[in-house]
């Protein structure tokens, strides 16, 4: 048995001094160390040899195993060192060429926008609130007073995903959700993605985002609502910007307004951008209706409030002077390094 082990340990070293790869190596630990491999087969025999000698063989083959382990390792240290020396020649590095500059993102304008936004309406102490964009009728339309009847619930306008499943149309569907879990009084914003089926052009696309304010709370008037948001437009568009509400009609307020400030180009001379009125439109607004409140389990009675809804790219258009809403999305770099 010593001899056959001898024969084994000399056959080895042979192949592992001669091995070129590492790949080789592992093919001859394999061969001589693995589950089917020749000190293996030794170990297996053992039940045939003589109890007595058994000690004495067992101490052998570990001792050849040992001394294999010992010689495959060192080996692929050699190799593994001499790969390394021949790939350092091949990959020689001038180190008198210009580094590598990394290009450094930056935020998108829409979500600059958005976050200058925010810290306004955080700053009068409201609270950011965002829900699903996949929404049931009942919130997106029913709740904010736009029965089945209605036009803005006509499929061409509006992506259903069922008959009572659609991509929401406003983020007012927020709105409606915080109103019926009845937690008064309320004071938020919920921005987010919203869905219409546009024609994309300068001004309009099938994908956007809003900005839903609501509070709802004890004696609250339109002279809050006003207030509210002459304060937004002075410290988004500047302190010297003023606001003037038009009246208008939406479903689920009453009284509504659109909202003008002064153009941030003229300060209400009249130029180009405001196409010399000296006011600018940026968005909608109103005392919640009171049908409104009573569907969301609130008592129009005793609690009132006001919404008012901001189309963030809107604002990023006037706030950086963007002629053309498609820039927003067309990922120009040329264009986004302005920002």
């Amino acid at each position: 048995m010593g001899k056959t082990l001898e024969e084994i340990r000399k056959e080895a070293a042979e192949k592992i001094s001669s091995s070129a790869t590492v790949e080789a190596l592992d093919e001859i630990r394999v061969s001589i160390l693995g589950k089917k491999g020749e000190l293996t087969q030794i170990l297996k025999s053992m039940k045939d040899i003589a109890p007595e000698e058994r000690p004495k063989v067992g101490q052998m083959v570990n001792e050849v195993r040992a001394m294999l382990e010992e010689n495959i390792e060192a080996k692929k240290k050699e190799l593994n060192r001499k790969l390394l020396t021949e790939k350092m020649k091949r990959e020689t590095i001038d180190v008198t060429l210009p580094g590598t500059k990394l290009m450094r993102g930056h935020k998108h304008p829409n979500q600059i926008a958005l976050e200058d936004l925010e810290k306004v309406f955080i700053g009068m102490g409201y609270e950011v609130v965002e829900g699903p964009e996949v929404e049931f009728d009942r919130y997106n339309f029913e709740l904010l007073n736009i029965p089945a009847n209605h036009p803005a619930k006509d499929e061409q306008d509006t992506f259903y995903i069922t008959k009572d499943i659609l991509l929401r149309t406003q983020t007012s569907s927020v709105q409606a959700r915080i109103m019926e879990q009845g937690k008064l009084p309320i004071k938020i914003i919920s921005p987010g993605r919203v869905f219409r089926s546009d024609e994309v052009d300068a001004t309009h696309s099938p994908s956007f985002h809003q900005v839903e304010g609501l509070v709802v709370d004890k004696g609250i008037t339109m002279a809050d609502l006003k207030g509210t948001l002459d304060q937004f437009a002075k410290n988004f568009f500047g302190p010297e910007t003023k606001t003037k509400l038009r009246p208008h009609h939406f479903p689920f307020t009453e009284p509504s307004a659109e909202v003008d400030v002064t153009c941030f180009k003229c300060h209400g001379k009249g130029c180009s951008v405001c196409k010399g009125s000296g006011w600018i439109e940026i968005l909608g607004c109103g005392m919640v209706h009171p049908h409104v409140l009573e569907m969301c389990g609130i008592d129009p009675n005793e609690y009132s409030g006001f919404a008012f809804g901001i189309g963030l790219e809107r604002v990023a258009l006037l706030k950086y002077e963007i002629d053309d809403m498609r820039l927003l999305y067309e990922n120009d770099i040329r264009f986004l390094k302005q920002f």
